[in-house]
């Protein structure tokens, strides 16, 4: 199988092109750094999606691209950022789908949790969950989401993965560590918002059981079955690494810090991933406290 994908120098994205080029696969990424990407992965890198040919065969497109949502304060500019690198790259995957010679048979694209918006209660969201709240964070997934599903009107397979806190060497907990291993790491706020998370290893397995399982379409909550409150999780963390994890960061100083963007962190959302175990997935890992050991130990 070849395999497009964007994003693919990410933190995802990279454990997923090294897992499937393992498998024996044909990868091809795009990526605004080619050296650097190509150095990074050894598989074909481009820069511009014009650069295939339409004759080109390829069978399937992972979406990843979008630049970090966290990582500091939604200004006007900063939103336009987020919407353009999701939107923009979406937007030019469905031109190179209409000028290949022969359609992708599946397109798998991004999305997050966040599609469901911020809650502050215990309602389980599942895909058929239309309680979401509305936000920035509700509107950027869902107009991705939406642009994505053109390309079923190309006759590509499209599913959607709205993806939880992802649990790897890398990416979100690589930030929460230092803190943590000071004994300076505690829960945020009052620590009751929920954190729907998934281990790095199920995140790619679950890109790769939607790649394959050619009866599956639609939205899919990319997330373990047991969600945790913030204040679990920390505790958690704290255990794995031995360390005490009783320092309260208060919500106030996240929103002075961040702005809107705060409420990623002092909010959250129960997520369950009812269509991925209905359609027969097993996750690897299910426990927290496993998943965060293998991430630290990786």
């Amino acid at each position: 199988m070849k395999v497009l994908i964007t994003g693919g120098s990410g933190f995802i994205g990279t454990a997923l092109v090294h897992n499937l080029v393992a498998a024996g696969h044909e990868v091809l990424v795009l990526s605004r750094s080619v050296q650097r990407t190509a150095r990074l992965l050894g598989v074909p890198v481009l820069d511009q999606l014009d650069q295939i040919p339409s004759s080109d065969n390829i069978d399937a497109i992972v979406n990843l691209a979008g630049a970090p949502i966290v990582d500091r304060r939604w200004s006007e500019a900063r939103k336009k950022l987020l919407r353009d690198s999701r939107l923009k790259t979406t937007e030019a995957l469905l031109a190179l789908i209409r000028r290949l010679d022969r359609p992708p048979e599946v397109m798998v694209s991004g999305s997050a949790v966040g599609y469901y918006g911020s809650h502050s209660d215990d309602v389980t969201l599942t895909e058929a969950a239309d309680d979401f709240r509305p936000g920035f964070s509700h509107q950027l997934c869902a107009d991705w989401e939406a642009c994505a599903l053109q390309a079923e009107t190309l006759g590509v397979r499209v599913c959607l993965l709205r993806t939880g806190i992802v649990l790897g060497h890398g990416g979100a907990l690589s930030k929460m560590l230092p803190a943590f291993r000071f004994g300076l790491g505690g829960p945020i706020g009052n620590g009751r918002q929920w954190m729907s998370w998934v281990a790095l290893e199920d995140e790619v397995a679950i890109i790769r059981f939607l790649l394959e399982q050619r009866t599956l379409r639609g939205p899919f909550n990319a997330c373990a079955p047991e969600a945790v409150t913030n204040a679990r999780f920390s505790q958690t963390l704290g255990a794995v690494l031995h360390r005490p994890a009783r320092l309260r960061v208060p919500a106030r100083v996240l929103e002075l810090l961040l702005g809107e963007a705060s409420e990623l962190l002092v909010s959250g959302q129960r997520v369950y991933p009812r269509r991925l175990l209905d359609a027969g997935y097993t996750f690897r890992y299910t426990s927290l406290d496993d998943a965060l050991k293998a991430a630290i130990s990786g």
